[in-house]
């Protein structure tokens, strides 16, 4: 091998946002951040396919359109997936601001960065409040970890005809595995608006200018839009499906 040859495949890239030695081409830090969520996408995984292997293998299961048909402190029935769909676009519009967030740093706008992580957050915890009072209203229901309404409660949220000890399994199964899975989810995006504004404040210290790069923020911003992508399968499974 020529030494000039040798010398192209040993070369450091210095860009403040370029991958580091050839020929990789990906940031050490970010490139751990993606063995990260794929571990993580498995744990999901196994959560949902759990999930989807009960849901499909038990004779009959809660209804979503009457089981999530609330709007809590507005609409106590009629509004079937309302209140979900809300959470979603809450949660959507977080992933946008965190783009733009990332794009910000990328222009080395320190300002712009600020406001678009401050909305990160706030959607965040609007997300998170939306699910405790989703919680909430579940469990003034009668729903919780091991723990099913009563049987005339229980009833309202099947199709009618369906014996009463299919519907004492299949509701213990579906109040177990949301609260676990969504809980799950919840933590994760509680997780990611705890580390968001830890990257705020470094960045309000000016902590990656004095770097020279926000790479941090596009490093959290890989977690935040996979706590986003999750939602989705997790929304497709419990509130569609």
């Amino acid at each position: 091998m020529s030494t000039a040859v040798a010398q192209q495949i040993d070369e450091i890239k210095t860009t403040p946002w370029a991958g580091g030695k050839s020929p990789f081409e990906v940031e050490y830090g970010k490139m751990m951040m993606w063995f990260f969520l794929l571990s993580d996408a498995f744990t999901f995984s196994s959560l949902l396919i759990s999930y989807g292997a009960l849901r499909f293998s038990a004779p009959v299961w809660p209804a979503p359109s009457l089981v999530f048909q609330s709007f809590p402190g507005l609409i106590e029935h009629g509004a079937p997936l309302v209140f979900v769909g809300l959470m979603t676009l809450i949660l959507i519009l977080s992933s946008v601001t965190m783009v733009l967030a990332v794009e910000a740093g990328h222009r080395n706008s320190k300002r712009e960065v600020v406001i678009w992580m401050l909305l990160t957050v706030v959607g965040g915890f609007m997300f998170l409040g939306c699910q405790a009072l989703e919680w909430t209203h579940l469990h003034s229901e009668g729903f919780w970890w091991s723990s099913i309404p009563k049987a005339e409660t229980l009833q309202e949220f099947f199709k009618s005809g369906v014996p009463v000890s299919q519907q004492n399994m299949s509701g213990h199964q579906f109040a177990n595995l949301f609260f676990t899975i969504t809980g799950f989810h919840g933590f994760h995006v509680f997780t990611g608006v705890i580390i968001n504004i830890i990257i705020t404040v470094n960045v309000l210290m000016g902590t990656y200018e004095k770097r020279g790069s926000y790479l941090m923020v596009e490093k959290v911003g890989l977690y935040w839009h996979f706590v986003d992508l999750v939602w989705v399968f997790v929304f497709t499974f419990f509130y569609l499906v």
